[in-house]
């Protein structure tokens, strides 16, 4: 699942339409299934599936509930990855993945030198616990992804032109 209903405001403008084509390259580069996209705020064509988070700006507790519920049934965990992270590694998708099926553990998060990061995965059983605040507020057994390097955070787009993260290929 990516994460991708806020408003962007310090970015200027929609940032999920330059950001969001990236995320999903890698996301999909990775050993998920499916992938659905929680959108908010703005609207952003995309071939992957989509839902609509009416109330996103409670918080990103409500995005992401409004894509859990989405998930069919038949879905045992979610993981989650933010679209203003272009520099996703799927291999920490597939790490945390691995992790959760050797531990299972509710609630996993990569780590980045011993910093917690994405993505998160959370198995149904911790789905009804999401606050407003999102997973963050969630205590997570830490999956070590120091290797990958964290997938960034794009909050303005001095970010990217200042080269502290990759640039999106060009359309």
């Amino acid at each position: 699942m990516v994460l991708a209903a806020g408003a962007a405001t310090r970015f200027g403008s929609p940032k999920q339409r330059l950001l969001l084509p990236r995320v999903l390259e890698r996301v999909r580069a990775s050993g998920v299934d499916d992938v659905v996209v929680v959108l908010g705020a703005h609207d952003v064509e995309t071939d992957a599936r989509t839902v609509r988070a009416d109330d996103w700006e409670d918080g990103p507790g409500a995005s992401l509930r409004a894509g859990l519920d989405a998930l069919s049934p038949e879905i045992e965990a979610a993981v989650v990855v933010l679209a203003d992270g272009p520099n996703l590694a799927a291999a920490a998708i597939d790490r945390v993945v691995e992790a959760w099926r050797t531990s299972g553990s509710p609630v996993l998060a990569v780590s980045y030198r011993g910093v917690r990061g994405h993505p998160v995965l959370l198995a149904r059983a911790a789905w009804t616990s999401v606050p407003d605040e999102g997973a963050r507020a969630l205590e997570p057994q830490l999956v070590p992804c120091d290797d990958l390097g964290p997938p960034g955070d794009v909050d303005s787009a001095d970010d990217i032109a200042g080269g502290r993260f990759d640039a999106p290929p060009a359309e």
